[in-house]
């Protein structure tokens, strides 16, 4: 270990080179990690804030909640049958502002249930981030759909779906707005197993969730991201300490003959990669962390400290094991050889 640090500190350039690609690719991956959970809120945090439970759709919706409508007896059966069953229906639309400018939301209904704001006939309750956009408490909001005018109740936070706010409104309104009677869910909280229900296809919370359209491209694509910086930096420390030893065969060779095993050897390898991804990922988690107080107005960027340390503990064993893996030569050479191949 002692070996490591005389080292580290005797070739300080060299190692701060290492520390600050890896530093790099790490804060890129916390910021895109951030990015990706962003979207992941902004796309369905109205579902993904939701208790783990069931949800069922008509099974001739071929997977899609748009397609669904759930009949009126079966809808009633259930909820008559499971105490916590409420019935939901979402669909984008349009609002206009007092200055008649449309506003992108989508409505949603439900019957009463605690996971869901109850409203009156005529009113709407809006995601906060309407605000912004100069919506207040009290204001009267038109729905072009019904020819009619709304009264903004209030805000709640966190309630977006599909990249838009959230406006929930009473199921008259809902049905006569869309011109349906049926809904197009139903959600059973607390349920772990699904119970068949005839004429009605049952999905887990992750897999309604990968049935929103965009959501699971998008996710996939940026969690691919994600991982292919964590495997560069994998390949970063192997390439690294591989052409570190290659330098000092010569130097390995004598500490052999003079009795050092190879373990220690290798101990040295490891602490200098654990001292240089531990401090440079601190660095980057903390940067990190911090990047939505100078991140553009309106980014959807969310990173959780859970997730900041998953990463972390990703990149050591990646570096662990790219670090390992380049010094097998080490166990490989032999004292006399590594002397003859290098010069101390």
């Amino acid at each position: 270990m002692n070996l490591g640090w005389k080292e580290m500190r005797k070739n300080k350039v060299r190692f701060l080179i290492l520390g600050s690609i890896v530093f790099l690719i790490s804060f890129l991956t916390f910021i895109i990690s951030g990015l990706a959970n962003g979207l992941s809120q902004d796309n369905a945090a109205l579902i993904k804030d939701l208790p783990e439970g069931q949800y069922y759709m008509d099974k001739d919706a071929d997977e899609s909640y748009n397609l669904s409508r759930i009949e009126g007896n079966i809808q009633e059966k259930v909820l008559k049958e499971q105490k916590n069953a409420v019935a939901l229906s979402i669909q984008m639309g349009f609002l206009n502002d007092k200055e008649d400018k449309p506003l992108n939301v989508a409505f949603v209904t439900s019957t009463e249930s605690p996971h869901f704001k109850s409203v009156g006939p005529g009113e709407i309750y809006l995601d906060r981030s309407m605000e912004s956009k100069g919506i207040a408490e009290g204001d009267s909001l038109t729905v072009p759909a019904l020819n009619r005018d709304f009264t903004v109740k209030g805000f709640l936070d966190q309630k977006k779906f599909s990249h838009a706010p959230v406006a929930f409104i009473h199921m008259d309104d809902y049905k006569e707005m869309h011109r349906v009677e049926e809904m197009q869910l139903i959600f059973i909280p607390g349920m772990e197993k699904a119970v068949e229900i005839v004429g009605l296809e049952a999905f887990t919370k992750k897999q309604f969730l990968q049935s929103i359209p965009s959501y699971s491209a998008e996710q996939m694509t940026l969690t691919m991201i994600v991982w292919f910086l964590v495997v560069i930096s994998g390949m970063l420390f192997a390439i690294f300490f591989y052409m570190m030893n290659v330098q000092k065969i010569g130097l390995y060779g004598i500490l052999k003959a003079l009795g050092l095993k190879t373990s220690a050897l290798f101990k040295m390898m490891w602490t200098q990669m654990l001292s240089i991804t531990i401090m440079a990922l601190c660095l980057a988690a903390a940067v990190s962390q911090g990047f939505h107080l100078v991140a553009p107005e309106g980014m959807p960027f969310h990173l959780t400290l859970p997730s900041t340390v998953q990463l972390s503990i990703v990149f050591l064993l990646i570096g662990f094991i790219g670090a390992s893996i380049s010094g097998i030569q080490i166990k490989k050479s032999q004292a006399l050889q590594a002397i003859q191949q290098g010069e101390v």
